[in-house]
């Protein structure tokens, strides 16, 4: 009778301990399998929110090109001193302008901020350029824009944007590329 409680205990024992090591096992591999998906949800909101981030920088970027456009076109008016070219039109281009310049400021990255600047700069500096120019001599009487009184100059004036817009340009495709 012995012999026999010896088996049974023995056959228990060994049945409790396999079914201890598959539960520590069973645990180990559902601890690895939701640690495997934890990592793989991080790892995909870091990517959307990399994604969101790089969209919002190039929606900023587009804004800004499209504020420095109004401007470019409002300046290019006033130079031609087409009619609704007044100063009130090209304060509102500039105030446009500065409106995106702060959101560009607010997305960066630094580089881009900074070539922004210098963008914005360049617009208010041809905005008070021409103001001079035009508050020194008053238009021909046969009606002589400025344009064709100070060719120089504005030739001058659309090197510099061109020059600065393609320096902004090239640092936010820079910038829109790191986040890729």
């Amino acid at each position: 009778m012995q012999d026999t409680v010896a088996v049974a205990l023995i056959t228990s024992m060994s049945t409790l301990a396999a079914a201890g090591m598959t539960g520590v096992i069973g645990a180990w591999a559902a601890r690895r399998q939701v640690t495997s998906h934890l990592t793989g949800a991080r790892e995909e909101r870091a990517e959307q929110r990399a994604t969101d981030r790089a969209q919002r920088r190039r929606d900023a970027y587009v804004g800004f090109l499209g504020a420095c456009d109004q401007a470019y076109r409002s300046l290019d008016r006033k130079w031609r001193q087409e009619s609704g070219a007044g100063h009130g039109e090209t304060y509102q281009a500039l105030r446009g302008l500065d409106e995106a310049y702060n959101i560009v400021l607010l997305e960066g990255p630094e580089e881009v901020a900074r070539e922004a600047e210098l963008v914005t700069a360049s617009i208010n500096d041809e905005s008070r350029e021409l103001r001079r120019l035009v508050g020194e001599a008053a238009p021909e009487p046969d009606g002589v824009p400025p344009a064709a009184v100070h060719l120089p100059q504005r030739r001058t004036a659309i090197e510099e944007r061109a020059r600065r817009r393609d320096s902004f340009v090239d640092a936010a495709r820079a910038a829109l590329e790191q986040t890729r």
